[in-house]
């Protein structure tokens, strides 16, 4: 397949949907990461988006519309709570999860009665889904348990000749992906934190629960309830090892431990003081950063060719536990405590 590269002006964009309502697959820019993105009413163009990423069938995939009226024909109700949650955060980086309506196939939910929704902020990503008429389909526009892409250029070193075409709309802004929130059982289930934290969330819903696996390995057996819970996710080829420790016990044990195919993934601050390569991910006490720059990092590691990274933990306050929760993946739970 000979992948096409498009930029985001209007005549290109048109040129994407129409791809799109052929039935073909395309790597669209959001606010979060780029998506790879397929009609989310066609079972056989989603099975396309699964194929060219190697996902994983069982792993659920989130529905982008562009308009809050396109929501209703996808879900089988609309609770005061969800449409709360909407007026305040859409568009934006929010994801919320309701029992599907029978439009939705089978190939987009992972074995669940459940459909994932959201409306994104980039205007590039609104536009495409105008022009096509249907929502889209769009998981991280990736391969399957690699750093998800927050430029073209990232995609284009995943899914160069296995996708249709990519769009290039510069620079993810917010740089990991959405939220994900559950209504679809009696108390609200934070399921993947992200640019909406759960302090804006519990602004809305008053009381909300956090799923054990945001902070915790998937239960051996268990279903994924949303995209981005699996085990191991987000993944440089090298050993990512989490430090969780002052700044002086991290120094302390890459000066003992580090080696010249090491790769320290640090605050843009402590360069100077560390022994062995940085590789920067963000200032230390600015967690909006660090998610803006965690995966670009984590693609660093792999053009660096490191062996093992020795990675700084991150504060799980605010957006910060986003930042954790993709790190400590990233990791496989791989965290040495000092």
């Amino acid at each position: 397949m000979k992948t096409l590269y498009l930029s985001n002006d209007q005549q290109d964009i048109a040129r994407a949907a129409e791809i799109l309502r052929n039935g073909g697959i395309v790597a669209i820019p959001t606010e979060t990461v780029y998506g790879l993105a397929g009609n989310a009413l066609r079972g056989d163009c989603v099975k396309k988006i699964f194929d060219a990423k190697g996902r994983p069938s069982d792993n659920p995939l989130i529905v982008h519309i562009s308009d809050i009226s396109q929501w209703a024909p996808l879900v089988k109700s609309i609770p005061e709570s969800a449409m709360a949650l909407a007026e305040k955060y859409w568009p934006g980086p929010l994801t919320v999860i309701l029992p599907k309506s029978d439009i939705i196939p089978k190939e987009i939910c992972g074995k669940l009665d459940t459909v994932a929704v959201r409306m994104p902020s980039d205007e590039t990503a609104r536009a495409i889904i105008d022009t096509c008429s249907f929502p889209l389909a769009a998981p991280s526009a990736n391969t399957s348990g690699k750093p998800s892409p927050t430029t073209a250029s990232h995609v284009r070193a995943d899914l160069d000749g296995r996708v249709d075409a990519i769009v290039d709309g510069g620079e993810c802004s917010v740089g990991i992906e959405s939220t994900v929130i559950s209504l679809a059982d009696e108390v609200p289930r934070l399921l993947r934190p992200g640019g909406i934290t759960p302090e804006m969330l519990t602004e809305v819903l008053g009381e909300i629960v956090i799923d054990d696996a945001v902070y915790n390995k998937l239960a051996d057996g268990a279903v994924a309830a949303s995209p981005g819970m699996k085990y191991k996710h987000y993944s440089p080829d090298a050993e990512v090892v989490i430090i969780k420790s002052s700044f002086e016990q991290y120094k302390k044990y890459i000066d003992e431990n580090g080696t010249s195919d090491d790769v320290a993934l640090c605050f843009e601050e402590e360069v100077s003081d560390l022994s062995i390569k940085c590789i920067t991910y963000g200032k230390k006490d600015d967690p909006s950063s660090q998610a803006k720059h965690i995966f670009d990092a984590l693609r660093q590691v792999d053009k660096a060719k490191a062996k093992t990274v020795f990675a700084r933990f991150p504060e799980k306050e605010g957006i910060g536990l986003a930042v954790f929760n993709r790190l400590v993946r990233a990791a496989a739970f791989n965290i040495i405590e000092l």
